[in-house]
């Protein structure tokens, strides 16, 4: 009240006044006002002001720099499946069923520092192996262990899952088996490995060694694991790791049970298993399943009933394929499916290269 501007002097008649500024520079006046009133109403002004400004410097960020293209890792191939990892509960059962009825070799495992077996390994062919680890301490356990995807330059997609904000290890060093290789969650907590084969390494000194003539077959074509949340596992299998779209379908025609993930630089998929709520022991070892290639299912049908293993009856399944299901001793299900549709798949169009 009463202040008027003389050239850029602020004065007031009968009263002091002192000029200040707030740390973005905005001017503010403390005045000896008349009236305690006044002195409250001019420090809440005050305060509103200097508090808007700030806060408008601080909606107005900087840009970040990008990263030059030459700088951004590519992602190195991944080219189909390893293996699959289960547990077990008798080693012995096992070896029945994956040994004799399947016809695999068991070319190589690992032992404990004690002697036991820590795992084994059934050869389906020379880049892919079902890993069996005795540990499962209860028929109510999950028996998916882990699963892993072959990748021809393990510390390269490393480094890109780095770059993508995904935590991966530090480093990556050799493992007991020679091959370079690393494991990270995915986002239901399934455990993903990327495998590199090195020379020297088990797996590379048996290559064209150990594929009898008894196997019935000499590909997993899929394997499939249950998935909560479609949008977070798309996030890194799709986003992220370059997986494509394949045939998807459903129970009925209204639903989507399952989704095909295709590997970017194969023929391999991962099957996303959804709907699959609060499962029992039997329906878990269902969705954690694996998928084998066959010329001909009932041909395939046969041979296991020759070998001792009580099948049931083939069927075409939602994606128009003949298939199989059998079940190992400790309940996870092996399929054996046809290459080629015998009907139209339901839901969605099967893909030339699935």
């Amino acid at each position: 009240p009463g202040a008027y501007q003389t050239n850029s002097d602020y004065q007031v008649e009968g009263e002091n006044v002192m000029k200040t500024r707030t740390c973005s520079g905005t001017h503010v006046e403390i005045r000896r006002a008349r009236s305690r009133r006044w002195m409250l109403f001019a420090a809440a002004a005050a305060l509103v002001t200097a508090t808007a400004v700030g806060a408008a410097m601080q909606a107005v960020k900087p840009t970040p720099p990008r990263m030059p293209p030459d700088l951004v890792p590519n992602r190195p191939p991944i080219v189909g499946f390893s293996h699959i990892g289960l547990k077990i509960s008798d080693i012995a059962a096992t070896r029945q069923f994956y040994g004799h009825v399947f016809g695999f070799d068991e070319p190589f495992h690992a032992d404990n520092p004690d002697g036991t077996l820590s795992h084994t390994y059934f050869k389906v062919n020379d880049r892919q192996y079902i890993e069996i680890f005795p540990n499962l301490k209860s028929p109510d356990e999950d028996k998916l262990s882990h699963i892993a995807f072959e990748t021809t330059d393990s510390r390269a997609l490393r480094d890109y899952l780095a770059f993508k904000g995904v935590k991966v290890p530090d480093e990556i060093k050799p493992g007991r088996d020679g091959n370079l290789n690393f494991t990270i969650p995915d986002p239901d907590g399934h455990r993903v490995e990327f495998v590199q084969y090195m020379p020297g390494s088990q797996h590379s000194n048996t290559f064209g060694k150990n594929m009898p003539e008894t196997r019935i077959s000499d590909h997993m074509q899929h394997v499939g694991i249950t998935i909560k949340d479609r949008d977070a596992a798309d996030k890194f299998y799709k986003d992220i790791l370059g997986f494509r779209v394949g045939w998807y379908g459903g129970v009925t025609d209204e639903r989507t049970d399952y989704v095909d993930m295709v590997v970017p630089d194969g023929h391999d998929w991962l099957e996303y298993m959804l709907n699959v709520d609060n499962p029992t022991p039997r329906r878990l070892g269902g969705a954690h399943h694996l998928s084998l290639l066959v010329p001909s299912v009932q041909e395939g049908t046969a041979t296991v009933t020759s070998r001792g293993y009580k099948a049931g009856e083939p069927g075409i399944g939602r994606s128009g394929k003949r298939v199989m299901s059998m079940y190992d001793p400790d309940g996870t299900r092996v399929e054996l499916m046809e290459p080629k549709v015998a009907r139209t798949p339901c839901c969605s169009v099967l893909p030339d290269w699935q």
